[in-house]
């Protein structure tokens, strides 16, 4: 890898790990709908109930998004560093611990760095998604 490569990749690196903070704030919101919905669901209203019930849902899909770009985070972080040598011995890597299929062809650091990127703007639409979500539990149950 040139330089220039290595440090599209520390600065990709960066991003997602500044980018963690997001990921604690679709946590939060999950963890707080799920006991807010088994302390009190008795007492809740339906709309409240059905919001609560989804920011705790798109949660399940938040923590995986969250996983990907920590695992993405840490390998273009090791390409940078040179602990992951190319990206060939990467794939090999993946393949032999069953991450990746093994016969496509091979992808080039734009395009990796393109779905990673891809995959992070996802991540925060689904944390704005929960956030409404929450927020408009709120709402609702304020208003009942």
């Amino acid at each position: 890898m040139t330089e220039h490569e290595r440090t599209q990749c520390a600065t990709l690196a960066a991003l997602l790990h500044a980018a963690a903070l997001l990921a604690l704030w679709g946590f939060a919101l999950s963890a707080i709908s799920a006991a807010v919905l088994a302390l009190v669901l008795p007492d809740l209203g339906f709309t409240a109930t059905l919001c609560f019930g989804a920011t705790a849902l798109l949660g399940l899909l938040e923590r995986y998004f969250a996983f990907r770009l920590r695992f993405d985070e840490r390998l273009f972080d090791g390409l940078a560093q040179g602990r992951v040598v190319s990206l060939l011995s990467l794939d090999v890597a993946l393949e032999r611990l069953g991450l990746r299929t093994a016969p496509r062809p091979e992808r080039g650091l734009e395009e990796r760095m393109r779905a990673t990127r891809q995959l992070l703007q996802r991540h925060g639409v689904l944390v704005a998604c929960q956030s409404a979500m929450f927020v408009l539990a709120l709402i609702t149950e304020t208003l009942k």
